[in-house]
């Protein structure tokens, strides 16, 4: 309906947090693999509730060892990128 639609639209945009919410719909309708996929996205992107979701797919079966610290180190290094020095 109309709110996948713009669920969609705003993972498309490049929201981390619709594209968590995404895979988490995915997930819930049976397409594990779609959804891991637009965690990782949303991991990539520096999303805590993504890596959170993809640990938990590792434990169920539905993401590899080499799937999981890939995403970790591209959550860390986008987390790493939003930091600046101002801040520290």
């Amino acid at each position: 309906g109309k709110k996948m639609y713009h669920m969609e639209q705003a993972a498309i945009g490049g929201h981390p947090l619709a594209r968590c919410n995404l895979a988490y719909h995915e997930g819930i309708n049976g397409r594990h693999e779609r959804g891991v996929g637009h965690w990782i996205i949303a991991a990539e992107l520096g999303c805590d509730h993504s890596i959170k979701a993809l640990v938990e797919k590792f434990k169920e079966g539905f993401v590899s060892k080499e799937e999981l610290a890939a995403a970790l180190r591209a959550h860390q290094a986008a987390v790493d990128a939003t930091k600046s020095p101002q801040r520290e």
